[in-house]
């Protein structure tokens, strides 16, 4: 006789209410008070770019501003009733979905009656991503092979102060860049070996670093940079425009007119991707992290392998650091770095330690840090500093709601001994 089997639905988790809840209230504030006063109001984003003292016309998106955040507001709401009642499977990404519409209307309500160069600002959140991908990088392919790193911070910083000095005195932006590199790797390594020879808590060694860069770099900051100014103007990299390319609207002047320290991100981003996933290197860094004891057993060096993913993770902390001072700005200023290093964890730990998923959350980040400035153009009467906190609310908001679904390498920050 058949046996009649009885199937128990898995009791759901108190964050997915908590979720629930927080879309319903946000829809709300959404249509009421955000939308309040503003009817008859029009919203206006300019797509048009100027680039290179050369326009690319593109038509203007035009929006009624109550109407915007009535539907928005709508949408939220749904999302938060269907959270609390069914729940989605994704709820990741109808977390992300859901910022994305928050974001869209506080966009809409700031610019009620006035107008954001919307093309603009989506090219200033990837200049300021790019660092922030650059220690995603980083933290990725240290991570990987199951050393933490935290001390990209002090790298990036070290590489952003020698890039500036050795571009200056060289009148050479390439050797500034190589530079900064070299020094990043050489903090990586003293990471290394303290970590994986010594066995040092990686958490303390990688603080370590952090707490020489910022003092060593603020003393000859003030001791030699700003006696000697001519020692801290190396210039910036200029955009380089691919031909034909760079004259689509939008996305022309966002992926086609950049510098190349952005071409490179996007071209080690997709390298990163093929030797972790499709390499035999990747499937021995990958199984190092995750199991050192058996691929140590099955031949692979988890020393050598360990040291190599550090080195790297420290070349790519290097090329984030030079990019802030000789890409972007133009000089070293003292701590330049402004916690972009523990972003890059965050966007690392955001994309699930994969680098596709990494370079999405330091877009968030990079646009979070772009809008502050924008905003306080338009006046929106929003405090500056209040607005100066959106990259490490983004960063607490976004943790909290994948850090949970998120799965770190198994052997990730435990050194290995070998018997």
């Amino acid at each position: 006789m058949a046996q009649a089997t009885l199937t128990v639905a898995k009791p759901r988790a108190l964050r997915e209410y908590i979720f629930g809840a927080a879309f319903l209230i946000a829809g709300l504030l959404l249509i009421w008070p955000l939308s309040s006063g503003t009817g008859g109001l029009i919203s206006t984003f300019v797509l048009t770019s100027r680039r290179a003292g050369v326009e690319i016309p593109a038509p203007d998106l035009v929006l009624p501003t109550q109407v915007s955040l009535y539907v928005l507001g709508a949408l939220v709401m749904l999302t938060g009733v269907w959270q609390l009642l069914r729940g989605f499977k994704r709820v990741t990404l109808v977390l992300s979905l859901v910022a994305l519409a928050v974001i869209a209307a506080f966009l809409v309500w700031a610019t009620r009656d006035k107008s954001l160069n919307l093309t603009g600002m989506l090219v200033s959140s990837l200049v300021r991503a790019a660092p922030i991908a650059f220690a995603a990088l980083s933290g990725l392919y240290s991570e990987r092979s199951g050393v933490v790193n935290i001390g990209i911070e002090g790298m990036m910083l070290g590489s952003a102060f020698t890039a500036a000095v050795l571009a200056s005195v060289t009148d050479s932006l390439f050797l500034g860049v190589v530079g900064g590199v070299i020094t990043a790797m050489l903090l990586a390594l003293l990471h290394g070996v303290l970590s994986i020879r010594y066995r040092v808590n990686q958490i303390i060694s990688g603080t370590m670093v952090i707490i020489l860069m910022l003092g060593l770099t603020s003393y000859l900051q003030r001791a030699i940079l700003n006696e000697n100014p001519s020692l801290n103007e190396p210039g910036t990299m200029s955009e380089l425009a691919i031909p034909i390319l760079w004259r689509i609207p939008v996305i022309g002047p966002l992926l086609f007119n950049q510098t190349i320290m952005i071409y490179l991100l996007f071209g080690l981003l997709i390298l990163t991707q093929v030797l972790l996933y499709q390499t035999r290197w990747g499937l021995r860094v990958r199984a190092v992290g995750e199991h050192p004891r058996a691929a140590d057993t099955l031949g692979i060096n988890v020393f050598r392998t360990r040291y190599m993913c550090v080195l790297l993770s420290g070349l790519m902390a290097g090329l984030g650091g030079a990019h802030m001072s000789i890409g972007a700005v133009g000089r070293f200023n003292e701590g330049m770095t402004s916690g972009k290093g523990f972003l890059g964890l965050a966007a690392m730990i955001f994309g699930n330690w994969n680098p596709g998923g990494s370079f999405l959350g330091s877009m968030i980040f990079g646009f979070f840090d772009s809008w502050q400035e924008k905003l306080s153009i338009l006046q929106v009467g929003v405090p500056p500093d209040l607005l100066g906190m959106a990259p490490y609310l983004a960063t607490m908001v976004v943790l909290a709601g994948v850090v949970a679904r998120s799965r770190m390498p198994a052997a990730d920050g435990v050194p290995y001994e070998k018997q």
